[in-house]
């Protein structure tokens, strides 16, 4: 058995994203004085998912109750809202609205409402007069109104998390690319691309398009393969034709939620994004392929199975991405005097989706374990909105996976309550 000493940290967390440093803040507060590491191949914090997203805090109103993306998403925006204040990050509690355009979505929307009032939310339903009154510019049959929505900037909230684990004593080492994962009877053994080996009791595996391949390295079987979707945004040049937030009732065959209008904490309003696939895990354009990623993704059944069974959407999907006219007309489902030209190109952003072999598109948050390691395996939308109650959740599970390697809190060594 190893001494405490010969170990560089307790916790070792890979993935400098939201999830992966909420993991980090989580542990340094639960049990103060535990040695955490947070190692990020980039060269800043929140350079993917969670810098690349819309920036809205979700209400939870699109998730089955008792799923844990309900549980978390209602529980974290309130726990969002309140760190932002806390830290003086830009955000706004705004509301949203929920718009059917089409007589066959009305009672889709209708379920909404329902699961809406299951979660506790504020939902209020809306007639064609009533939506004029929050957003004058958009059209639709009825529509809900959840109270509870609201916007913020995730990367600023990412940034603050790793200033908080670095006060609490933690390290966060960027530019620390893992390329090898050794278990061991005593905990695991991990070596970045220069070199460095870093020796802890557990691993917690946080890296988003990359977390199938880390448990992987692990020696672990993830069961499920990430499979990238981009999803394109416009910039509306007429800032001044949407208010707030508004959305289209979603499909809940799809994990996506359509094509959505988002005014920013900073006042743009963000327009998409569409989905389709991306050729490399880190594709943020068409001209973006990475070969042996694609092979990956392409050698996998449940990618496959995925085409099969949704071509006809997919298809949809390309087609507005390559097309600004079609994409458009997308648009104008929700905001009729929108224009090609109101649409300015914005930076896309990668969803990380895992896929079961059987082509079953993980619609929860997945979080795995195994001997000396615990994976998030999946954690898109609406992981940045409930990263807080994610990270407390995947904290407590590594601190029990400590625990069993004979490891006791400091603070409770020293006889104080945890």
């Amino acid at each position: 058995m190893m001494t405490h000493a010969a170990y560089d940290c307790d916790v070792l967390v890979i993935g400098g994203g939201i999830v992966g440093l909420s993991t980090a803040y989580a542990l340094t507060r639960t049990a103060p004085g535990t040695r955490v590491t947070v190692l990020e191949k980039e060269w800043g914090p929140a350079r993917h998912q969670t810098g690349r997203n819309s920036g809205v805090i979700h209400s939870g109103i699109y998730y089955p109750p008792g799923s844990l993306k309900a549980r978390y998403a209602v529980r974290g925006a309130a726990e969002m809202v309140d760190f932002c204040a806390r830290h003086g990050i830009a955000h706004a509690v705004t509301g949203k609205l929920i718009v059917a355009t089409d007589s066959g979505e009305l009672p889709r929307l209708h379920g909404l409402v329902q699961r809406g009032r299951e979660h506790g939310l504020p939902v209020r339903e809306l007639g064609p007069a009533q939506i004029a009154e929050y957003e004058p510019q958009v059209r639709g049959l009825a529509a809900i109104r959840v109270g509870t929505t609201g916007v913020c900037d995730f990367g600023a909230v990412a940034a603050r998390l790793a200033a908080e684990v670095g006060g609490a004593g933690g390290q966060v080492r960027f530019g620390a690319e893992v390329v090898a994962v050794d278990r061991r009877p005593w905990g695991v053994a991990v070596r970045t691309a220069d070199g460095q080996v870093v020796r802890a009791r557990v691993l917690v595996n946080c890296a988003g398009l990359h977390s199938d391949r880390v448990a992987r390295l692990a020696g672990d079987d993830p069961g499920v393969r990430i499979v990238p979707f981009r999803g394109e945004y416009y910039e509306l040049a007429r800032p001044e034709l949407v208010r707030g937030l508004v959305y289209p009732v979603p499909d809940p065959a799809f994990p996506f939620l359509g094509v959505h209008l988002t005014r920013g904490a900073d006042g743009t309003v963000h327009v998409g994004p569409n989905a389709v696939p991306a050729l490399a895990r880190e594709g943020y354009g068409w001209p973006v392929v990475r070969p042996r990623e694609l092979a990956s993704t392409l050698s996998w059944p449940g990618s496959w199975r995925i085409a099969r069974r949704h071509w006809r959407y997919g298809a949809g999907e390309v087609h507005r991405s390559l097309s600004r006219k079609a994409f458009t007309r997308a648009v104008q489902r929700l905001l009729p005097e929108v224009t090609e030209d109101d649409l300015r190109p914005s930076p896309a952003g990668v969803r990380a989706q895992a896929v079961l072999r059987d082509g079953t598109l993980v619609d929860d948050f997945l979080i795995r374990e195994a001997p000396h390691t615990v994976h998030v395996l999946n954690a898109p939308s609406p992981a940045a909105t409930a990263s807080l109650p994610i990270g407390r959740e995947v904290a407590r599970r590594a601190l029990l996976r400590a625990r069993a390697t004979g490891w006791k809190p400091p603070a409770v060594e020293s006889g104080h309550c945890v």
